[in-house]
């Protein structure tokens, strides 16, 4: 068998949604392994930077992905103030939204259209997040499946307070990106 065709690649991904759906926090889980249950109000964006190895067997295709993570602010207003500052060359889009809260879903489609609209289509995956939070769950996961098959992507209930499904979350976004990346 071949050597398998290496690249190393950089990649900026999005992670859009309403305030306080815990977007810093799955951040924080997923680079730190960490959480803090204070809420931190995020100011314009952060980024974060990691590094994830990403191999795609059926192609014989072996890529460090060096992920810079930008945490999006959520605030209502702000999206249309952001699209050309922050989601310029996202190859990759984390739309977030709280379980407990039914209307981060109606919302969800307003973010990921703000993005697209400066990257085009680019790579999604939706995460429901605050699945831990069993006893104020507000959304089924039939309402969850179904605006996952309208957006076109895959979907994972996550905890980052637990850190369930995270790791997972972002690493299919990462596979995601490279296969994109890839086929271009």
């Amino acid at each position: 068998m071949a050597a398998p065709e290496t690249h190393h690649i950089m990649a900026k991904v999005v992670l859009v949604g309403d305030k306080a759906v815990g977007k810093t926090s799955l951040i924080r889980r997923y680079v730190l392994d960490q959480f803090d249950d204070r809420y931190l109000l995020t100011l314009g964006a952060k980024v974060t930077k990691k590094v994830e190895d990403v191999r795609i067997p059926e192609r014989n295709v072996q890529a460090v992905l060096e992920l810079n993570v930008w945490d999006i602010m959520g605030q209502a207003g702000f999206r249309e103030l952001a699209k050309e500052a922050y989601f310029h060359g996202a190859r990759g889009i984390l739309a977030v939204i709280d379980l407990t809260h039914a209307g981060t879903l109606d919302g969800i489609d307003e973010w990921v259209q703000s993005v697209r609209d400066v990257t085009g289509p680019v790579p999604l995956v939706l995460l429901a997040n605050k699945k831990d939070l069993t006893s104020e769950v507000a959304l089924t996961p039939a309402q969850l499946a179904r605006k996952a098959t309208d957006l076109g992507c895959p979907f994972f209930l996550t905890s980052a307070r637990t850190g369930e499904n995270v790791e997972a979350a972002f690493r299919r976004l990462a596979d995601l990106v490279v296969r994109a990346f890839v086929t271009h």
